[in-house]
């Protein structure tokens, strides 16, 4: 019995060591492919949260008190400029232009008598002239009647759409309540913030009185189809956020974007020799990413990098790599750090091109 357990054990012994050493083979014949870190100009994509506003928004509200006597529009409709929306009732002021109209009238007539008889030198020319003024005044009280008059009329300053309602038809209305509001929607103005660093490289880039296109990616993650000019920097940075506020102006000729909305501005921003990895060249250790060295020898080395912009596919290194540095492509989770390797050198740009050929 006894010699049969030391020949099983035995077997077990050689199959053990021929199954290390077919794993050690195994590794040994794998070849890993390398590149490098290539520099060059290209451009990077930044999306800005931002507030989309019309360019005309405004309240209207009632300038004279009196009963809300009849609406013309409804919520949401589109009216032209001068189009009637709200009738204050107007009698009382209808009233008080008639009176005016009377005395003017009348200080018209008394006028005309004391003219003839200061033609005829019967009153003196002090007289004439107090009749003249008296007309006069008649006369502006008739125009503040008819401006009075007016006021009860709501018409349309400019082409616009009409917000909620705030008051109902038979409303009593104080001077200056709020009625609606109404929005010019023909072109959008779009508000965003913007780094301090990235205003200086904009300045930079964008010589005076020239603009720069943007992109506007709505709340529903879809490109909006009409590109936008950056026409408007506000004059100062705010202190707190080191964010100073840019505006760019987007036709909107189907109506689309209304007022209040939210987006993502996305501007193009050159980058210039920017030393560009593959993103699939670097894995993350607490929030820190690093990168495989392989030295002459074949030799794994981990290297902390700094990323500075990022790209589809693609990383701007800041600090950590030289272009003459060799970086593992592929089977990073294969290796450990100052292992020997066997590889083959990719040229960068090949492996740049190829990216969407990898699959992690």
């Amino acid at each position: 019995m006894r010699n049969i357990l030391m020949i099983i054990s035995l077997c077990a012994l050689v199959a053990h060591a021929g199954c290390e050493s077919h794993r050690e083979h195994h590794v040994e014949e794998t070849t890993f492919i390398v590149t490098s870190p290539v520099r060059m100009d290209t451009t990077i994509t930044e999306d800005y949260v931002s507030q989309i506003h019309s360019i005309q928004h405004i309240e209207l509200r009632a300038q004279e008190r009196g009963f809300l006597e009849k609406i013309y529009v409804d919520e949401g409709q589109f009216v032209k400029k001068g189009q009637l929306l709200f009738q204050i009732m107007p009698r009382l002021y209808e009233a008080e232009l008639k009176k005016a109209q009377a005395e003017v009238n009348f200080a018209e007539i008394e006028y005309q008598n004391t003219k003839q008889l200061a033609d005829k030198n019967i009153v003196a020319p002090n007289e004439l002239a107090m009749a003249r003024s008296k007309l006069e005044k008649a006369k502006a009280e008739r125009a503040l009647a008819q401006v009075h008059l007016s006021f009860t009329q709501i018409r349309a300053p400019f082409d616009g759409i009409i917000d909620r309602f705030h008051v109902r038809q038979g409303s009593l209305l104080e001077e200056g309540e709020l009625l609606t509001t109404l929005s010019d929607n023909s072109k959008m103005w779009v508000y965003y913030n913007v780094p301090e660093a990235e205003y200086l490289d904009y300045r930079a880039k964008v010589k005076k009185d020239s603009s720069i296109q943007v992109g506007l990616l709505m709340a529903n993650h879809k490109m909006f189809p009409y590109p936008g000019v950056v026409q408007t920097i506000e004059a100062d940075f705010n202190h707190e956020t080191g964010n100073i506020p840019f505006r760019a102006t987007f036709p909107n000729p189907d109506g689309l974007l209304r007022h209040g909305e939210t987006g993502n501005i996305r501007m193009t921003v050159p980058l210039k020799g920017a030393l560009l990895i593959p993103q699939k060249t670097t894995y993350e250790v607490m929030d820190k990413k690093y990168v495989y060295l392989v030295d002459d020898q074949g030799i794994i080395h981990a290297r902390q990098i700094t990323v500075s912009a990022e790209m589809p596919h693609l990383y701007a290194v800041q600090s950590g790599l030289t272009e003459k540095d060799h970086i593992l492509l592929e089977g990073l989770r294969l290796v450990r750090d100052n292992e020997q390797i066997k590889y083959n050198v990719v040229a960068p740009q090949k492996a740049i091109a190829q990216l969407h050929l990898y699959a992690e």
